[in-house]
């Protein structure tokens, strides 16, 4: 049984996720900052432990790894994010830039122990610099930040052994998408998995999207 772990896996994309691996059968690792009240992630059917995770306590991810000291974790899918309505960039930047990149690299043993040692940081097209005309906005420049991140690290990554990408899930229906986008959480999730099933080396260290196209840096 391969496994996987989802980073912020409560609710939307994560939660996705999280259903789409257990039905094909993996055994999935799901994190969420209210282990004691995990809502419809407690919900799903299948091989499905829960964690608790915030995502910027360095003990927190700590104790994670600890967790996952005997588990080779196939895929690792950090998702965990937010929109920053009332944070500032500096905290918006500390989620979504420096946070992911923590936890994939606090988590690299479980991932290298595996068959499969893949990794995906969800990562966003508002974070694209290319054909941008004007401000990418706390939200974009954190992911922008976070691509920059991913890059200067994924060759190293690479000489661990595993394969790594950062991917657009597309717009999708969730709290952050809302209710106009055009993307089901089923359909995204689907999306991501199968990118991830075809995650080879010619595919490593790119920025690509739900849907299997390359996307522009």
């Amino acid at each position: 049984m391969p496994t996987v772990a989802v980073i912020g896996a409560s609710r939307g994309i994560g939660l996705g996720l999280v259903e789409r691996y257990a039905e094909e059968g993996w055994r999935v690792h799901a994190t969420t900052r209210t282990p004691r009240d995990p809502g419809a992630l407690g919900a799903v059917a299948g091989e499905v432990r829960i964690h608790g995770l915030e995502v910027t306590e360095a003990a927190q991810r700590r104790a994670l790894r600890d967790a996952l000291a005997g588990e080779a974790v196939d895929v690792l899918i950090h998702n965990a994010g937010v929109y920053g309505d009332g944070m500032t960039a500096a905290e918006v930047n500390r989620v979504n830039a420096e946070a992911p990149i923590e936890t994939a690299e606090a988590l690299m043993d479980a991932v290298v122990r595996s068959r499969q040692r893949k990794i995906a940081l969800i990562t966003s097209t508002m974070g694209a610099r290319r054909g941008s005309r004007r401000g990418l906005g706390k939200y974009g420049e954190s992911k922008a930040a976070l691509n920059d991140r991913f890059r200067a690290r994924a060759d190293g990554w690479r000489r661990r052994g595993c394969l790594a990408i950062v991917i657009h899930p597309g717009w999708v229906r969730t709290d952050m998408g809302g209710r106009n986008a055009a993307i089901p959480v089923a359909e995204s999730a689907r999306g991501i998995y199968d990118v991830m099933a075809g995650l080879d080396e010619s595919r490593h260290g790119g920025f690509w999207n739900w849907d299997g196209r390359e996307h522009p840096w």
